[in-house]
């Protein structure tokens, strides 16, 4: 059986082939001339996916990488994507998150952009701000409620989570026991008031936060709770969910910001697993010390085999899962690398 999986870097997008779990290539290498932060494919379409890059857009393609179109070519959209997502009820409705701070919808597959104005007119949104002055405020993430489009939750960074229940016309501010600094939402499509983040760790940091670098919320975000505590680190990253138990997800953290892995013993991270909703956590460091020193910028599961996974280091080094996350070994790919 063979898989496609894609994966963004510095230097664009490429898509990664495989036969059942072994043979790997890489099939393309796209858009080269962008830092990609994201790469979606479609469910069920593993030949279309969307990319998008730090500059200019989102793009598209229609058969596995080879070639990348821009849809919306010469008119108004998004320029600087921090975050695509595709929504679960209609993959032809598309959100992108921006630097600086911006959403932006297409119903019709990226050709046309219309921009929520309402998000940027908070003035709490107006005035926020970003530690590092060669990058801007922005979305690191969208969410889209999966029993609801209207209800959505978009993570800024620095500015803890935004909601909306009416499709974005209003919003509330979700910062109850919420690390100000999230990167990545989860939502369980069986019971959608049970919400999951990974955050940088930022008020952990500071000495505001009881938690670390993960948070789990029971109530639509309206107070959160620490999870994965037991563990050292608190920057994360990638959180995902396993697509048919909804009590197995996947994070990797690490200890300290990304500027300070520059350290001798690296980015010192784990992946970790938890099977029962977050109550409790596994650690797993690979086959050594490589998955400890480069952090797993992202970690993807199969679509056609939910136990087998996929994890991106920093360095562009590419580990795969065929377990269920118990052992990971290093394949034989060599991608560009991250920047977070």
């Amino acid at each position: 059986m063979a898989s496609t999986v894609y994966f963004g870097s510095d230097k664009g997008v490429l898509a990664v082939q495989g036969e059942n779990g072994k043979s790997w290539k890489v099939h393309s290498h796209g858009l080269k001339d962008w830092a990609v932060i994201k790469a979606v494919s479609v469910p069920g379409v593993p030949q279309r996916a969307y990319a998008g890059t730090r500059g200019d857009g989102v793009w598209l393609t229609d058969d596995y990488g080879v070639t990348w179109k821009k849809p919306c070519y010469g008119k108004p959209g998004p320029g600087k994507v921090r975050c695509l997502t595709l929504d679960p009820h209609d993959s032809n409705v598309i959100y992108a998150g921006t630097e600086p701070i911006d959403v932006f919808l297409s119903r019709d597959s990226a050709k046309s952009w219309t921009r929520t104005d309402s998000l940027r007119d908070i003035p709490f949104v107006q005035s926020a701000g970003y530690p590092v002055p060669t990058v801007e405020p922005h979305v690191r993430d969208i969410a889209v409620d999966p029993k609801d489009s209207k209800t959505l939750y978009v993570a800024l960074q620095i500015g803890h989570i935004f909601k909306t229940t009416d499709g974005g016309q209003s919003w509330k501010h979700l910062d109850n026991g919420l690390d100000s600094d999230v990167h990545t939402i989860v939502i369980d499509p069986t019971n959608t008031a049970n919400l999951f983040c990974a955050t940088g760790g930022h008020d952990f940091r500071q000495g505001k936060s009881k938690g670390r670098a993960l948070y789990q919320s029971t109530d639509a975000g309206e107070s959160w709770s620490p999870m994965c505590s037991e563990f050292t680190q608190e920057y994360s990253l990638p959180l995902v969910m396993h697509p048919t138990n909804s009590k197995i997800l996947y994070s990797a953290m690490a200890n300290g910001q990304p500027r300070q892995w520059e350290r001798p013993t690296g980015a010192e991270s784990l992946i970790a697993r938890t099977k029962d909703g977050g109550k409790t956590w596994e650690k797993f460091d690979g086959n050594g010390s490589e998955m400890s020193k480069h952090f797993a910028s992202e970690i993807v599961i199969d679509g056609e085999d939910p136990n087998h996974l996929y994890a991106e280091l920093t360095s562009g080094e590419l580990y795969q899962s065929e377990d269920g996350g118990d052992r990971w070994e290093k394949l034989d790919v060599k991608l560009p690398g991250v920047t977070l």
